[in-house]
């Protein structure tokens, strides 16, 4: 999501300081993701982080019409285009998951074949406390799996090193979708 633009700059820190590969769905009505275009284009144009699309507003895209969808998705493309040179194809996040095959053919029609689900989450889309984010962490942080985190809040900030830790006691990879699929 990225709601916080503190948060997305605390993201990009940690990603500076460990090296780990991130992908970012971003929500681009959010100014985070234009308050943060010096410290993560650089990232991005590495490869180390990657963007992809998570719509402009974050409807349920089953709640609206085909004209709406391709907004959403072709907003938030056009702004990671021209903000930092990349496009986004072919992945996009659903919001809360919702799709189905209509919006998966007009999505599919912009070049956005690949929704991504996602296998657990840190369940911070709103507030938690620290300690229930590391629950959430430990729960759900594992091998091909992909776990969300949504840059809305300041309680993960607080747990970066027991993520760092628990993905290196854990013996992970950390990978972008880039990476996961192969494409250059």
């Amino acid at each position: 999501d990225g709601i916080s633009s503190q948060v997305v700059r605390e993201y990009t820190r940690f990603a500076q300081e460990t090296g780990m590969r991130l992908t970012f769905f971003v929500t681009g009505q959010y100014p985070s993701w234009s308050e943060n275009i010096p410290q993560l284009r650089p990232l991005v144009e590495s490869g180390q982080i990657q963007m992809a699309n998570h719509t402009w507003t974050h409807p349920s895209l089953l709640e609206v019409s085909n004209g709406q969808v391709s907004s959403e998705l072709g907003q938030t493309h056009d702004f990671l285009l021209k903000n930092y040179g990349v496009d986004a194809t072919p992945y996009f996040r659903p919001p809360f998951g919702n799709h189905d095959a209509r919006v998966d053919s007009v999505a599919a029609s912009l070049g956005y074949t690949t929704p991504v689900m996602w296998h657990g989450s840190l369940s911070d889309a709103g507030q938690i406390t620290p300690d229930q984010l590391r629950e959430f962490a430990g729960k759900w942080i594992g091998e091909k799996r992909i776990v969300i985190g949504h840059a809305n809040f300041p309680a993960v900030t607080e747990c970066f090193g027991y993520i760092k830790d628990l993905i290196l006691e854990r013996k992970l990879q950390p990978v972008t979708l880039n990476d996961l699929y192969l494409k250059a």
